[in-house]
Parts: structure tokens; sequence; C-alpha cells
């Protein structure tokens, strides 16, 4: 195997990618996290392009989703919850079956969060829970719902279950509870790599907790 295959987190919005990208980062893997920055690469074609944008261009283009991002080796908070239209690479079994095929190695994770404190820091950042997702059409969530915290939460379960039932016996796939405290281990035996940093990254303070049994601790969100 490898050393240098490729990393793609199939997580949504909220549940804990940014401090996933930044533990990456700190392990000194090369992580390209929703929009790529003109410190990250001197291709121009890519300067400002949003991670699922690039995606989507190069599968149409040539088959490989993965085609312009060789210099990096993790791909994380794929997705793209715009005003007029969202780009959704994670919740798209063709483009994800592409980068497998041009990529054999690839290990896919899934970092998931209680649904509930996902949906409610969703509505509390910015205007993604008021207008961003109502407003569009997204995979499970189409143009008029999201709008309700419960709405919400229906729906991050049920990407949890796609991802689940599609990577289902699936050798090179994680699943992990951001609130887990034993994530980082987990993470690092399953890439390889040990991660010397964990913690917390763009944070918002916390709501009042629901009143529902199950719900875990808030360790981290993004």
């Amino acid at each position: 195997m490898s050393d240098s295959f490729k990393i793609v987190n199939l997580g949504l919005p909220k549940t804990g990618t940014t401090t996933l990208t930044r533990a990456l980062r700190r392990a000194a893997i090369a992580t390209a996290d929703w929009k790529i920055h003109r410190r990250q690469s001197d291709d121009e074609s890519l300067i400002g392009q949003h991670l699922g944008t690039i995606l989507y261009q190069d599968y149409f283009q040539s088959g490989d989703p993965l085609a312009r991002l060789s210099k990096f080796r993790a791909f994380n908070e794929l997705s793209h919850a715009g005003l007029k239209h969202s780009l959704w690479p994670q919740s798209d079994w063709a483009l994800l079956e592409a980068i497998e095929k041009h990529h054999p190695e690839t290990r896919f994770m899934l970092n998931t969060r209680n649904p509930a404190r996902a949906a409610s820091s969703i509505m509390r950042w910015g205007n993604m829970g008021t207008l961003r997702l109502p407003n569009t059409n997204v995979p499970g969530l189409p143009k008029g719902y999201g709008h309700e915290e419960a709405q919400l939460a229906r729906w991050i379960a049920g990407h949890y279950a796609f991802i689940r039932r599609v990577f289902a016996g699936h050798d090179r796939f994680l699943e992990f509870d951001i609130a887990d405290e034993a994530a980082p281990q987990k993470i690092g035996a399953f890439i390889g790599t040990k991660l010397p940093w964990w913690g917390r990254a763009n944070a918002r303070p916390a709501a009042v907790p629901e009143a529902t049994p199950d719900l875990q601790p808030e360790l981290t969100e993004t």
C-alpha cells in the first residue's frame, strides 16, 4: 500500500470538518478544504474555486474528479452551499466511485455529530439555515425544506444513512463521531499517521441543550 493514498472526508457542514482539516494539516498532510486559496496552489484555474466546483469540472472533463488536485492528499468540506445553487459531491455516488476508480487506494471517512446539535449549529451559522439551504436544492433536502432544525436533523441523519449504505463492507472506510474522545486515535490508525493536534475549531457559542436523552457532549463543531 502506498503511503500517498488520497483521503476523502464525506461529512456535512457544522459536524466537525474544520477540526478535522486542522488536525490533518498539523500532521503535515496537504488538505484541501472548501476553497482553494492562492497560498495553496500555483494553478490559476484553481485559485478562489470551491472544492466542489473543481471536483465536478474535472469529473465531467476527464472522468477524474481529482485531476487538477494532485498537490493535495486529503479533501474535506466538499460541499458548497451558495445562495443560488449548491454542490454536494459527498452525496453523489457516481463522483465518489470515479475518485476510487482513478485513485484505487483512496480512504474515505465520515465524521458524524449528533444530528440535533449539528442542526442547531447550522441555524446559528450565518444564513446557512435561514437562506442558503432552504432556498436551493440539496440532495435529501429539496428547495423549501431546511428552515427548521427538525428538518435539518432529519436530513443530516439521512446523509449518514446513505454513506453507511454505499460504503457497507468497504475495507477503506472509517466512520467516527467527532465527540468521541478516541476519534484522533481511530483516524491516526486508519490513515497511518499520528495526529499531533485535536481540539475545537471554528466553534460557535453553544445553544441551550435540547431536551433529548441521547445528545452527546459538544466537543467541536464546524
